[in-house]
């Protein structure tokens, strides 16, 4: 069994992209075992994640429909 290895794109239609240079080199008809790596946010990139999160709940909380009225200015 051979293994390639590259980098590719998810489209905006859920596909995946392969390189052409090596489409180039599988046979066509021909099944083939597919394995997805994706890389995990690092633990800092989650923390950061998590204080946004806060950060907008925290101001969301201090809105009030009254306040509405300010959007149309």
């Amino acid at each position: 069994m051979k293994a390639y290895e590259f980098p590719a794109n998810v489209t905006t239609e859920g596909k995946v992209e392969l390189p052409n240079t090596v489409l180039q080199k599988l046979a066509t008809n021909q099944q083939v075992k597919v394995i997805i790596l994706v890389n995990e946010p690092t633990e800092e990139e989650q923390e950061e994640a998590v204080w946004h999160r806060l950060a907008a709940d925290q101001l969301l909380k201090g809105y009030s429909e009254d306040d509405a009225i300010y959007d149309t200015i």
